[in-house]
């Protein structure tokens, strides 16, 4: 069974959107491990630029990697919110990462984000 997600990065207006294996107990555990990867390397380096870009870029590859095989149709970005998400992943600068379920609202409104979904958890990477 496919479950459909957003991965969001604080201070990028790219909303990523992920098609499968997109519940926490599954997407959690990549992201998360990549996650504590990508902020090691960061900090290590001292790099602190343009890193909202480059976390959403290394993201796609990561996650294009583990799933997309040969169809990519169920990896894509844009700006704006689909409907049919079960859940909004919020990766943050302070290396958090939050999920988000969708309330009717979102479904009637997507654009309305995450002001319209009810927080799951939080995790630190």
């Amino acid at each position: 069974m496919s479950t459909a997600c957003h991965i969001l990065v604080e201070n990028s207006p790219v909303i990523i959107y992920y098609s499968r294996n997109g519940a926490p107990q599954k997407l959690l555990p990549v992201l998360n491990r990549f996650l504590k990867t990508f902020w090691q390397e960061r900090e290590s380096l001292g790099e602190n630029v343009d890193t909202p870009g480059c976390l959403v870029a290394q993201i796609l590859v990561r996650f294009g990697f583990e799933s997309c095989e040969d169809d990519f149709s169920n990896l894509r970005v844009g700006t704006a919110y689909d409907p049919q998400v079960d859940y909004l992943y919020h990766v943050g600068e302070d290396h958090t990462v939050t999920v988000w379920v969708p309330k009717a609202e979102y479904r009637d409104d997507p654009s309305s984000g995450l002001e319209a979904c009810s927080e799951l958890n939080s995790v630190t990477a």
